[in-house]
């Protein structure tokens, strides 16, 4: 391959970068089926926080996923007022199993990420051995401390006489509610355990005072931290842009994106076409120096004056460009 092929194969890729590059903006997705995704969350790469990369995952269908060590799990909603996930788990126990139990798994959380299990998840077992499981009723004293009575399955627990959805679900085996304190300990008591599930306390009115504030359902409430940032509210500040807060994938370091490109501060009232980073959304090339778009231009002059003496093949050998 002459020099004259090569630069025109090194033109066209040029060409494709910068058209990447004006798509880019619109590579973020704000929606998940019908779950808002707003920072810091993102489900394209080098949206959000890099905290959170790969945390969520959208599938074909619009089914948004929570991605944990012990596996995917489907997520019902997020609140970005109450920082919170709740998610479900389709092998934990639910009010149609009865007194039948499937294998399940306990669910964890990768403890280098900003994510916590919530205090306001209770955990009931069923059918626990007493050999190896403190089963019995909490003394009243606990309600006033809790961290005395660690160590057993409360058997007279509130839930598990009035179980979510159907108090009358469980016939022949037994119940009792434990908060595990890590996963190692749910992972435990599974052991001992024939099956397992999670209720958390969902707010309902617009008061936290009143007795009937909350109410239990089936699922994991999963807390989460936003890591505000001057950076993040100023790209997202509509006096200066409404850009969308993202990360280059290659160093995490902070991005504005852009319509026009990204920045490293806001949209409006920058020359955003000198601060374009390479390495912003995986899979795209954002970097073009001012000497490409110089080389462009040469480019076009040469391509008058000189006759190309070669089939232009970019890369793909043939009898006329084999190195060997």
């Amino acid at each position: 391959m002459d020099s004259f092929t090569s630069f025109l194969c090194l033109c066209s890729i040029i060409f494709q970068s910068v058209s990447l590059i004006d798509a880019q903006a619109s590579l973020c997705r704000t929606t998940c089926g019908d779950i808002p995704i707003n920072y810091p969350f993102g489900i394209d790469d080098g949206c959000g926080s890099p905290y959170y990369r790969h945390m969520l995952v959208c599938s074909d269908l619009g089914n948004l996923y929570l991605r944990t060590p012990s596996g995917r799990y489907p997520v019902h909603s997020i609140s970005y007022s109450d920082p919170h996930i709740l998610v479900t788990d389709p092998l934990m126990w639910n009010c149609r199993d009865g007194d039948h139990f499937r294998p399940t798994r306990p669910f964890s959380l990768d403890t280098s990420t900003p994510f916590t299990l919530s205090s306001q998840n209770d955990y009931l077992f069923f059918n626990c051995s007493e050999d190896y499981v403190i089963v019995e009723p909490k003394p009243i004293f606990c309600e006033r401390f809790p961290d005395r009575c660690d160590s057993s399955c409360d058997s007279a627990s509130y839930l598990c006489r009035h179980l979510p959805e159907c108090a009358d679900a469980l016939s022949a085996s037994s119940c009792c509610s434990y908060y595990p304190k890590a996963t190692e300990s749910l992972r435990l008591m599974l052991r001992y355990c024939a099956s397992y599930t999670s209720v958390y306390w969902k707010t309902v009115g617009s008061t936290t005072n009143s007795p009937y504030s909350q109410v239990p359902e089936y699922g994991i409430r999963v807390d989460f931290d936003v890591p505000v940032t001057t950076h993040c509210l100023q790209c997202q500040d509509p006096s200066k842009g409404s850009g969308t807060c993202g990360f280059d994938t290659q160093t995490h370091i902070f991005l504005c994106l852009c319509k026009e490109g990204n920045v490293t501060s806001y949209c409006k009232g920058h020359d955003i076409s000198r601060h374009k980073r390479a390495g912003v959304i995986a899979g795209t090339v954002t970097g073009i120096s001012a000497a490409g778009a110089i080389g462009i231009g040469i480019g076009i002059w040469v391509v008058k004056k000189v006759r190309a003496k070669a089939p232009v093949t970019c890369g793909v050998q043939s009898n006329e460009n084999r190195i060997f």
